[in-house]
C-alpha cells in the first residue's frame, strides 16, 4: 500500500536554489495518525516477514539443524531486508561490516546489500532526469550506458560521458522514495517508545532520539544537493592528503534527484583479488582508511557517516576514493575537543578526567557521581595501554566496557548515534580486510604525531598535559610518544622540531620554556640520562643540515637581541628556583 499524499508534511529547506527537505517527526505523526490503516498494513507486513524469520531461526535450533539451513536462511534474510525497503537495507548495510557479529554465510549475503540491489525501470530513471532538467540523457550526454552499472538504496548509477569529454557517473534517486522513508521512520520512532522502558537504561534512554537522529540524516541522504555540497567540504579538508580521492561534482548537471559527479576507475576494498592484482597492501588501504577516519572525527569535525565497503574504492595508483557523501555529520568545536581530551586522559591513565570526559560528552548525566565509576574504568583500561601497543585488543576492551555500561548509568547520546555507527563500519570493514586489525596500532601514532606537532592551541595545551603532571615533567611518556609517532615512517621529526622551538620563543610558550629548564634540574641533578636516552632515539632523523634549517626557520622571526637575551634569561630564572629548594 502506497501513500502518493506523503509529501504534504515536507517542509522546504533553505537551500539556496532548491527545496531541500527537513525530517520533522511531529508533523509525519500528525500525518500518519489521520492513516491508522496505512501504518496498521506496514506493521502488519513487517512483523510478518521478519517474525516468521525470527521462527524459523528457533525451529533450526531447536532441532540442530542450524549449520545445515544457514546459508538458506541468510539469502532469505537479504531478500526480506530488500522487500522491506530503503530504512531496513540500512540496517543490513551496517550489519554487514561487522564480521565480529554476523556469521560469514549471513555477512557473504548482507554485503550485496551494499550495491547489488535490485534496480528500478530504466525508463523511469530516464522520466526522472527530463523532469528535472526539462532535457533528455541524450541531450545531455554525449553516451549514457542504458542499464544502471549499480544500484543502491536510495538509488542507481549510470556511467555516462558529458560532451566536454569526461567521463562521469550519474546517480538518479529511486521514484516515490520520500513517503517510504517517512512511514517507515514513523513506525520505527512509535516501537522506539514502547520498547524503551523495557531496555536497559543504557540501551533505552533517548532510543526515539536515536531514531530521530537516523530520519534526519536520510532526509539529508535523500536530497542530492546536500550530498554534492558535502563531497566539496570533504574534498577541500583532505586536499592536502594525495591518498584520499574525492569525485569532482559537475554542477550544471544536479538536481535534489540527480547527482552527476567524476567517474572513479577503481574497485571495491573488498575485492581482495583486483587489490593483489593491483600490487596493492591491504594494510595499507586499511591504514590510509582509519587514518583519513581519525582525521575527520578528531580534525576536522566533519565526518563520513556511512563508510561501507560500497562507498569505498581503491585505486590502481594506491589512492582510496569515498564516491558517497550522503551521510555524513558535523560535530561543534567543544565535542571535537572533548574527544581529543578523552584520548589524552587515556593516554595519560587520568581516569577520573576521563569520566568527567564521559559526562561531557552526554554518556553520564551532570548530576552522576563518577568517583565510583574510576575504578571500573582503570580495571577495563588498565591493560589496553601498556607498554607494548601490539598487544592492544579492541574486542575485548570494549566487550569489558558493555559490562561497565550496564552497572552504571551510561547513556548512548542521540548525537553520537552516527559517530559511533562510522567507527563501528570502519573497524568492521579493517577486520574484514585484516582479520589481526587493531586499531589501537594506527590511533596511537596520528594522536602521537598530533601532540608532537601541537600545530594549535588547543594542541599544543593537550601536548603540555601528556607532558606534565602534577608539575612534573614526564620523560617516559615523551619517549613513548616519539617511539610511537616513529613506528610510522612518514612521520618526519624536523619540521615537529622547528614547531617546537618556534613554539617555545613565544610569549605563550614562556611557561613550558621554564617548565623544561626546572626539568632538567628537577631533584636538584642534571637528568642528563634521560636526554640521553632522547638523544639515542632521535639523533638518526636529526641530520645537522635539516635540524639547521628547522632552526634557522624558527629564529627567522625574532631579532638578534631578543633571541640571544631568550635562554639565558629563563636559564637564571630555573637555577634561582633550583638554589632556593
Amino acid at each position: 500500500m502506497t501513500d502518493p499524499t506523503a509529501t504534504d508534511f515536507i517542509v522546504p529547506g533553505n537551500a539556496p536554489g532548491a527545496a531541500s527537505n527537513r525530517y520533522d517527526w511531529k508533523a509525519i505523526a500528525r500525518h500518519y495518525r489521520r492513516r491508522p490503516l496505512i501504518v496498521i498494513w506496514r506493521t502488519l507486513a513487517v512483523s510478518w516477514m521478519l517474525g516468521t524469520f525470527a521462527v524459523g531461526l528457533l525451529f533450526d535450533h531447536l532441532f540442530g539443524r542450524t549449520v545445515a539451513n544457514q546459508d538458506r536462511r541468510a539469502v532469505r534474510l537479504r531478500q526480506i531486508l530488500t522487500q522491506l525497503g530503503p530504512t531496513f537495507i540500512k540496517v543490513g548495510q551496517a550489519l554487514s561490516t561487522r564480521p565480529d557479529l554476523i556469521k560469514p554465510s549471513f555477512l557473504d549475503e548482507l554485503i550485496k546489500l551494499q550495491d547489488q540491489l535490485p534496480p528500478f525501470s530504466s525508463e523511469i530513471a530516464r522520466q526522472i532526469i527530463y523532469r528535472d532538467f526539462d532535457r533528455t540523457p541524450e541531450e545531455i550526454f554525449s553516451s549514457f550506458s542504458a542499464e544502471p552499472v549499480a544500484a543502491a538504496s536510495l538509488g542507481q548509477v549510470y556511467k555516462a560521458r558529458l560532451y566536454s569529454g569526461e567521463e562521469v557517473a550519474v546517480k538518479v534517486q529511486r521514484p516515490n522514495l520520500m513517503p517510504i522513508i517517512c512511514r517507515d521512520l514513523y513506525i520505527m520512532r512509535w516501537a522506539a517508545s514502547w520498547i524503551a522502558p523495557w531496555l536497559p537504561l543504557n540501551l533505552g534512554h533517548d532510543l526515539s532520539l536515536i531514531v530521530d537522529e537516523f530520519g534526519g540524516k536520510l532526509f539529508e541522504e535523500v536530497d542530492y544537493l546536500n550530498e554534492g555540497r558535502n563531497a566539496e567540504k570533504f574534498a577541500a579538508n583532505f586536499q592536502d592528503e594525495p591518498l584520499v580521492k574525492v569525485p569532482s561534482i559537475y554542477w550544471r548537471y544536479c538536481s535534489a534527484h540527480v547527482l552527476t559527479m567524476e567517474w572513479i576507475n577503481g574497485f571495491k576494498l573488498t575485492d581482495t583479488d583486483r587489490v593483489k592484482q593491483a600490487g596493492l597492501a591491504t594494510s595499507d588501504l586499511v591504514e590510509i582508511g582509519v587514518s583519513s577516519g581519525l582525521r575527520q572525527l578528531l580534525e576536522f569535525g566533519f565526518f563520513h557517516a556511512d563508510p561501507h565497503p560500497g562507498n569505498l574504492f581503491a585505486m590502481e595508483d594506491g589512492r582510496m576514493a569515498y564516491i558517497d557523501f550522503g551521510m555524513t555529520d558535523q560535530l561543534d568545536l567543544e565535542t571535537k575537543e572533548t574527544l581529543v581530551d578523552s584520548v589524552v586522559h587515556l593516554i595519560n591513565r587520568d581516569y577520573e578526567d576521563l569520566a568527567v570526559d564521559f559526562v561531557k560528552l552526554g554518556f553520564l548525566t551532570p548530576e552522576t557521581d563518577v568517583r565510583p565509576l574510576v575504578p571500573a574504568l582503570e580495571t577495563v583500561f588498565q591493560d589496553a595501554i601498556g607498554a607494548s601497543v601490539s598487544n592492544f585488543n579492541f574486542k575485548s576492551v570494549t566487550d569489558k566496557f558493555s559490562e561497565v555500561m550496564y552497572e552504571y548509568p551510561f547513556r548512548v547520546p542521540a548525537k553520537f548515534a552516527l559517530i559511533i555507527r562510522s567507527l563501528v563500519t570502519q573497524e568492521g570493514l579493517a577486520l574484514s580486510l585484516d582479520p589481526n586489525f587493531k586499531i589501537i596500532e594506527i590511533a596511537y601514532p596520528y594522536v602521537a604525531r598530533r601532540l608532537l606537532s601541537a600545530e594549535t592551541t588547543s594542541l599544543r595545551r593537550r601536548l603540555i598535559e601528556v607532558l606534565f603532571k602534577d608539575g612534573r615533567f614526564q620523560w617516559q611518556r615523551l619517549e613513548n610518544l616519539l617511539l610511537i609517532a616513529r613506528s610510522d615512517q612518514s612521520f618526519d621529526l624536523i619540521p615537529t622540531a622547528g614547531m617546537g622551538i618556534q613554539f617555545l620563543m613565544t610569549e605563550e610558550g614562556q611557561y613550558l620554556r621554564k617548565q623544561i629548564l626546572l626539568a632538567l634540574t628537577e631533584d636538584n641533578r642534571l637528568h642528563t640520562e634521560e636526554v640521553q636516552r632522547l638523544w639515542t632515539l632521535v639523533k638518526d632523523d636529526l641530520q645537522p643540515n635539516k635540524l639547521l634549517g628547522a632552526a634557522w626557520d624558527a629564529f627567522a622571526d625574532f631579532s638578534k637581541e631578543r633571541a640571544v637575551a631568550l635562554v639565558p634569561t629563563e636559564l637564571a630564572g630555573a637555577l634561582q628556583l633550583t638554589n632556593s629548594r
